[in-house]
């Protein structure tokens, strides 16, 4: 059996510009199994309970029929991070919002371009693979508690996903694998598994994404379509 999580229209409330300038509101449009999150307007729309706390979101996001998240990246970084955390333990992709007008990129070079960064990554890999068992037990040595850290990044067609990276914050005598960036070797994973490129575009960070209102080269043609129905999320009584 499933019931609405969506309330009756009459507990319905005015968003005001103060609520908006605080960031804690944000519409939810929902069409062809895309939800589209984006900033608030001045309409009347139901109180969504789930909203409320992560658990409650990713209850719902399990239990919807929703094949991908589309999220304004003007919400903010604090709203992107709590909606890539429930949609990353939800297993729902979620991308940020890709501007219209994008040109579809040439199939043939990206599936060459593919091909080249995961052969280059697997190589490094095991050239590597010395170095880093090194900074492993340094790692390990210095700071006893996780060994990676991960970082939201945004990647090819506006995708988030997390950044690996050896955890060497406020580790001083570690200090110098930032400097020269071994940190970062970890992230030769995400080469492997297609998040981020080794030979194409930057990954940008969340907060770059926001201040600068920019995404990554995507050049791909997909895009979630901003004309969409009231989200009417579907799910097991929670």
């Amino acid at each position: 059996m499933t019931t609405s999580i969506i309330p009756t229209l009459e507990n319905l409330y005015d968003i005001t510009q103060e609520q908006q300038d605080k960031g804690e509101y944000c519409t939810l449009l929902w069409r062809r199994g895309q939800l589209l999150v984006k900033q608030p307007g001045r309409v009347k729309q139901p109180y969504l309970p789930v909203l409320d706390s992560k658990r409650s979101l990713v209850k719902c996001l399990q239990h919807s029929p929703i094949s991908l998240v589309s999220i304004d990246p003007k919400l903010g970084e604090a709203l992107l991070k709590f909606w890539a955390d429930a949609c990353q333990e939800a297993q729902k992709p979620i991308f940020l919002s890709i501007p219209a007008g994008n040109k579809p990129s040439n199939q043939p070079w990206r599936q060459l371009q593919r091909l080249i960064d995961w052969i280059a990554a697997l190589i490094l890999l095991l050239l590597l693979s010395p170095v880093m068992l090194v900074l492993i037990v340094l790692v390990q040595v210095y700071s006893p508690g996780s060994l990676f850290c991960h970082e939201w990044r945004v990647g090819e067609r506006g995708k988030l996903f997390q950044a690996m990276k050896f955890c060497t914050h406020n580790i001083t005598p570690l200090g110098w694998m930032s400097k020269y960036n071994l940190d970062n070797l970890p992230q030769l994973f995400n080469v492997l598994r297609g998040d981020m490129s080794l030979t194409g575009s930057h990954c940008w960070t969340l907060e770059d994404a926001v201040q600068l209102n920019k995404l990554p080269d995507i050049k791909a043609s997909w895009e979630v379509e901003a004309q969409s129905h009231l989200l009417h999320l579907d799910s097991q009584t929670l």
